[in-house]
């Protein structure tokens, strides 16, 4: 994942300090020069580090950091805000044309994964925004491409417009957003061509479909593995067709990632989504928030649950969690979490968006083998339907019958049974509110807190939307 080598060098440098009662301003100056080393060595723009380690130092300095009680807290959250705002502060939503149809037109060099990108937009604002989407074939230059949005079409079950390679892309434009508005389509999603390198000729034409499609939004799709050079690639769209925001994508890759902190700062315009993994529902809407809570090690729980959101049933989330308040959780319920977990994702990076896993040794390297996922899915399995509603009921013999039956050996077992029973009671006092073992989990001291701060912030904010959503 992005941000990794970032997110070890910055939490590396906050525990130092946390590791101290008092800290001094030699203390606070190797620190703010190992987040120096830190941000350039995940490719952030030299200009934009130096700027935002001024910012950090003067607050600090300013707010009587090193009076305080806590010091390394303070200056933690002093970190976090400042990489808030580097990556624009609030969330800056999708713009919807007030007459429909909304046309988004997408563009940037070629290989950054425009098209791929353009059929995952259609996808999220249909799910998420009822939109009836109409892709638009206007790349005509690169082989395969006109091919590559219509599979795409196939697989959403989206239209695909496209008048072939001989017709130019500013015609192809036009007669595609008249098509829309005849067929009904309120969102028109333009998939451009793309140069290995920005040229005058990709320039003006780009300047022409723009001329005659009068797009709501201009995406311009960036590579984070480009790295430094994705901030001059942004500079030189944005001066001849000012962007409306950008979307990022391979933000999975072994990639620095610098590129997003970089851009909002060099450009003016935001980061509006970012794309992982090349499946057409990986994209996700950027929050500055919540990404910088990411690389300090916070977690994300906002995200978690807006992904829990999709795949469970809220009528079944809500039996779910009447079971963990009631300590009646049983392997029938294992099972049922553990389908619609794997649908959202690796469960390495599900993990690590709970506020302070990260900080638990090891959780860096930490691979979860689907095969391991199957074992225990072998193992409820080999029980029978009154053991699998009664977890207490396993005894020791019950236990060999189960190792037999499922192929795996009884210690294998134990330790699923123990760890099941571990998890059960874990969530049975989090849904009673009591986060105290949390900060135990977390690894105690200043980052065991600011976990367990970060998750009662984060589940306040979860609840308040719930209650704006009842009312």
């Amino acid at each position: 994942m992005a941000f990794e080598g970032l997110s070890e060098r910055l939490q590396g440098a906050v525990k130092k300090l946390g590791r101290k009662g008092k800290i001094t301003e030699a203390d606070l100056k190797e620190m703010m020069r190992e987040v120096r080393l830190a941000l350039l060595e995940a490719d952030v723009n030299f200009k934009v580090v130096k700027e935002f380690v001024k910012k950090v130092n003067e607050r600090a300095l300013g707010a009587n950091v090193l009076e305080a009680l806590s010091p390394a807290q303070q200056v933690i959250d002093i970190v976090n805000e400042e990489l808030t705002a580097l990556m624009g502060g609030e969330q800056e939503p999708f713009r919807f044309s007030v007459k429909p149809p909304t046309v988004v037109m997408m563009v940037g060099l070629q290989g950054a994964g425009k098209t791929t990108t353009a059929g995952k937009l259609a996808n999220y604002l249909k799910k998420q925004e009822h939109k009836r989407p109409m892709l638009v074939a206007g790349d005509i230059y690169r082989p395969a491409a006109i091919e590559q949005l219509k599979t795409i079409g196939q697989q959403l079950e989206l239209p695909v417009f496209s008048l072939g390679d001989t017709v130019s892309p500013v015609d192809i434009a036009k007669q595609a957003i008249d098509k829309a508005i005849l067929d009904g389509r309120d969102l028109v999603i333009i998939d451009t061509a793309g140069r290995l390198h920005v040229n005058e000729e990709l320039m003006l034409e780009l300047e022409q479909i723009k001329a005659v499609a009068n797009p709501t939004e201009i995406l311009l799709v960036v590579d984070a593995m480009t790295g430094q050079d994705a901030v001059n690639v942004a500079q030189a769209f944005n001066d001849r067709l000012d962007i409306t925001g950008v979307i990022i994508t391979k933000l999975d890759g072994d990639t620095r990632g610098g590129a997003a902190l970089s851009i909002r700062q060099m450009t003016g315009k935001p980061i509006k989504f970012t794309g992982q993994g090349e499946k057409l529902d990986n994209l996700e809407p950027f929050y500055p928030d919540r990404m910088a809570s990411r690389i300090l090690g916070m977690g994300d729980l906002m995200t978690l649950i807006e992904r829990a959101k999709q795949e469970f049933d809220e009528k079944e989330a809500a039996k779910m969690a009447e079971k963990m308040r009631e300590n009646t959780f049983n392997f029938n319920d294992f099972i049922a979490q553990m389908d619609q977990v794997s649908n959202m994702g690796p469960l390495e990076d599900l993990i690590k968006m709970i506020p302070g896993m990260s900080n638990i040794p090891g959780m860096d390297q930490l691979k979860i083998d689907p095969k391991d996922m199957a074992h225990m899915k072998a193992i409820v399995l080999s029980m029978t339907p009154s053991e699998r509603e009664n977890p207490d009921s396993l005894t020791q013999s019950r236990r060999k019958r189960i190792a037999k039956g499922s192929g795996r050996n009884i210690m294998e077992v134990n330790r699923m049974i123990k760890q099941f029973n571990e998890s059960r009671k874990m969530m049975s006092q989090m849904s009673k509110g009591n986060l105290g073992g949390l900060e135990n989990l977390m690894g105690g001291g200043v980052k065991g807190k600011l976990g367990k701060l970060a998750m009662k912030q984060m589940m306040k904010k979860a609840n308040k939307k719930a209650k704006k959503k009842k009312r």
